[in-house]
C-alpha cells in the first residue's frame, strides 16, 4: 500500500508542476504577443514620421 501512495504522490507532484508551467507559459505567450504588437506599432510610427534616429 505504501508503494501505491508514493506513486500517487509522485504523479500529483508532476501534474502540479506541469499545470504551473503551462499557466506561466500561457501568460508569457500573451506578454510576448503584446510586446510584438507594441514593437510593430512603434516601427510603423517611425516609418510614417520619417524618423531615422537609432
Amino acid at each position: 500500500m505504501n508503494i501505491l501512495l508514493i506513486i500517487v504522490a509522485i504523479i500529483a507532484i508532476i501534474l502540479l508542476f506541469t499545470g504551473g508551467f503551462v499557466q506561466s507559459l500561457n501568460f508569457l505567450l500573451w506578454v510576448g504577443i503584446a510586446l510584438l504588437v507594441i514593437a510593430v506599432v512603434v516601427w510603423l510610427v517611425r516609418m510614417l514620421t520619417g524618423s531615422r534616429r537609432v
